[in-house]
């Protein structure tokens, strides 16, 4: 008997401290669409890294490497062009989308060659769209 009740003390503590929400529970600010999409952009240049990197090391064959690359690269293209017109849209009703994030200084960028769709949201944006 004394084991039953000691098991159901522990399933209660447990269920309590897995459930119970605190009165005061910070879930912070909400963030822009914008903003969202700039890191997704920054998962994307990342994941384009990490590939070109397993490429070189030999882990990744030729063809899976052609497709993720053309696969992360239009993932790429589409939030690229997504933040242009957000922020274009944003910029004519008054101050630009994102406006309060902190600025910070671009790194050198190289462009992927071949892929002139890719330019042209490059040259529209000003944001690099590859970097190596």
């Amino acid at each position: 008997m004394m084991w039953l009740i000691s098991c159901l003390m522990v399933v209660v503590a447990s269920l309590f401290y897995i459930f119970y929400l605190p009165e005061r529970l910070f879930v912070g600010r909400q963030k822009t669409r914008v903003e969202y999409l700039r890191e997704r952009k920054e998962a994307v240049y990342e994941n384009l890294r990490d590939l070109n990197f397993e490429y070189k090391a030999g882990k990744v064959s030729d063809v899976d490497y052609q497709t993720l690359q053309s696969s992360l690269q239009d993932e790429a293209a589409a939030v690229l062009a997504e933040i242009s017109r957000l922020e274009k849209n944003s910029a004519g009703a008054g101050a630009p989308a994102g406006s309060n994030l902190p600025k910070r200084k671009r790194k050198a960028t190289a462009r992927v060659p071949g892929h002139s769709a890719l330019s042209h949201i490059h040259a529209s944006t000003g944001e690099s769209f590859c970097r190596l």
